[in-house]
């Protein structure tokens, strides 16, 4: 069995002697191969040049032996190809090129042809697929509509998201209206990543969990849920809501066939809540990947065992790998995980 086979066979929840395994933020700065080629380009560059996101996107697979490759990418291509770019901030963090205010400024974003404006994806996609030659699944992946609209709204990275949720309850018409053309255009992009190759799609709902439980989905799971019916029928989602157990069981119905989880709640526990049709993904705690071999050793087993007899499980992390984890951290779990029977 080939990775890739194995790790749609999890998607599917057949029975496995094991599960596959892949890292959220599996690229990035925890490796030296990554960081020498950052020293030459920016982030931006290496994301908008086709061979460079390839070259990123394929660094981890070449050290470990993961069964998924997830291209190199960033949320935020999405409003950047509407109208409203982006970049860094020197203290960190996100700056919009402005905050999106009113519907005048709403109106001059253009949702339809981001597919064509985004092709750079499209392009690195295709050269990560020949190079995997069908071994290992490839994923495209995009973030949610309320997750890219707290962006848009706030004018970058936010603390307490304070004018993204007045927006939501004060001026529905335009939350609704930016959220339409951002589920317009994420149904478009993640179109053009199935055309593409990919093998399945991952939607990061990374601020889902900043919303009050009862406004969950007006805000943000229908739209998800929207996107998934226009994408053909059965393809593969992967739906990553961070902070939301308590939404675990609706998330199950959203049309997502599996539901990442990040590791504030059981995995046990999880499985019981969600239908035994969508697979589980997830979710050790990434700090541990800043620890010892040993103690990665030791908490991934456990989780192993947690879900023996169980199928449809991922194993990840329950968030993206942070910049300070360690290589030999990596390698314990990507091996623990491949050897575990």
């Amino acid at each position: 069995m080939t990775s890739r086979e194995r790790f749609l066979s999890a998607v599917a929840c057949q029975p496995l002697d094991r599960p596959p395994v892949w890292i959220m933020r599996q690229a990035g700065r925890y490796l030296p191969e990554y960081r020498a080629l950052k020293a030459k380009s920016s982030f931006l560059e290496m994301v908008k040049t086709p061979e460079l996101a390839a070259e990123v996107t394929l660094q981890p697979l070449r050290r470990f032996a993961l069964d998924a490759a997830i291209i190199f990418s960033d949320i935020l291509v999405i409003p950047e190809a509407m109208g409203q770019g982006y970049k860094f901030r020197d203290a960190g963090g996100i700056a919009m090129d402005f905050r999106l205010e009113d519907q005048s400024q709403l109106d001059r974003l253009q949702s339809q042809g981001v597919a064509d404006r985004l092709d750079y994806v499209g392009q690195a996609l295709k050269l990560v697929k020949t190079q995997l030659a069908g071994e290992q699944a490839l994923l495209g992946f995009g973030g949610s509509p309320w997750t890219l609209a707290t962006y848009m709204l706030e004018g970058g990275s936010a603390d307490d998201f304070e004018r993204s949720k007045s927006v939501f309850y004060s001026n529905r018409p335009l939350f609704d209206a930016l959220m339409t053309k951002l589920t317009a255009a994420l149904i478009e992009y993640f179109q053009m990543q199935i055309r593409a190759g990919v093998d399945a799609i991952q939607i990061f709902d990374s601020w889902g969990g900043i919303l009050a439980g009862q406004d969950y989905a007006a805000a943000s799971l229908n739209w998800i849920r929207e996107i998934i019916a226009a994408l053909p029928k059965g393809f593969p989602v992967i739906l990553y809501a961070k902070g939301t157990p308590s939404q675990l069981t609706d998330q199950a119905f959203s049309g997502a066939s599996v539901l990442g989880v990040d590791w504030t709640i059981d995995l046990g526990v999880a499985r019981k809540l969600v239908p035994g049709n969508v697979a589980l993904q997830g979710n050790l705690d990434p700090v541990l990947m800043n620890t010892s071999p040993e103690i990665v050793t030791r908490e991934t087993t456990r989780l192993l065992e947690t879900m023996r007899g169980s199928n449809g499980h991922i194993f990840n992390l329950g968030h993206g790998i942070m910049p300070q984890a360690k290589l030999e951290c990596v390698e314990a779990l990507v091996s623990t995980v491949t050897n575990w029977k």
